[in-house]
């Protein structure tokens, strides 16, 4: 299992960065990125502590640790400026909170973290036909996720994953250490969103493709 998309007590997770590690790593997990939630308020001390505590527990542990971010609720017109910050501070996965009809985030969000330098649009909600064709056109990921509320959007998704094919993945967007889930738990999260059985190992592949951008992984 790989998840790119979990939230420690940096912001609204919680557990210790550490100790969702080793959750994570107990439950078999091979590469995690940890992407606490951030806006201008703490971005530098929430990047600046995960690339430290990931560099520790890399040299210690089996799991491997992504330090990254979640653009979270910020007007979207600030998106691509701040992802830009949190790239240039070492955040390797960052990803932006999408519109998802759980919460109010602001309309235009999708669409302007589509021209930003993010790796992952998460639980996007109503994702336009428009906005899917530049996620393809730019290669973000788009985020199916297993999260409960946020998992409403997740038959939308698939079905434009199949018109548009842009990289999809799948993430739990953890808090809690019941939020990680076993890769059995995975497949039958996208099944249940209209993924074809011969399509799941692809998905799983994108997100093991993204983690070896920053992390060796034991294959």
């Amino acid at each position: 299992m790989i998840d790119l998309h979990t939230h420690s007590l940096l912001s609204d997770g919680l557990l210790l960065p550490s100790e969702l590690a080793r959750r994570a790593e107990e439950k078999g997990y091979v590469a995690m990125a940890i992407t606490d939630h951030v806006d201008w308020s703490n971005f530098e001390r929430v990047v600046s502590s995960l690339i430290r505590v990931a560099a520790r527990l890399n040299k210690e542990m089996q799991i491997r640790i992504i330090p990254g971010c979640e653009i979270t609720h910020v007007p979207p017109g600030d998106i691509p400026e701040l992802a830009q910050l949190c790239r240039d501070l070492g955040a390797q996965i960052i990803v932006a909170h999408g519109e998802t009809p759980v919460e109010p985030v602001k309309k235009g969000t999708n669409a302007k973290a589509l021209e930003a330098n993010i790796d992952i649009l998460a639980h996007p909600g109503l994702l336009t036909d428009d906005d899917a064709k530049i996620a393809a056109q730019r290669k973000i990921a788009v985020e199916v996720t297993t999260r409960a509320g946020h998992s409403l959007g997740n038959g939308h998704i698939a079905k434009l994953w199949y018109q548009s094919g842009f990289p999809l993945v799948l993430d739990t967007d953890s808090h809690a250490p019941t939020d990680l889930v076993t890769i059995e738990f995975a497949e039958a999260v996208l099944l249940g969103a209209g993924i074809q059985p011969k399509d799941i190992e692809q998905i799983f592949e994108t997100s093991r493709s993204i983690a070896r951008r920053f992390v060796k992984l034991q294959e």
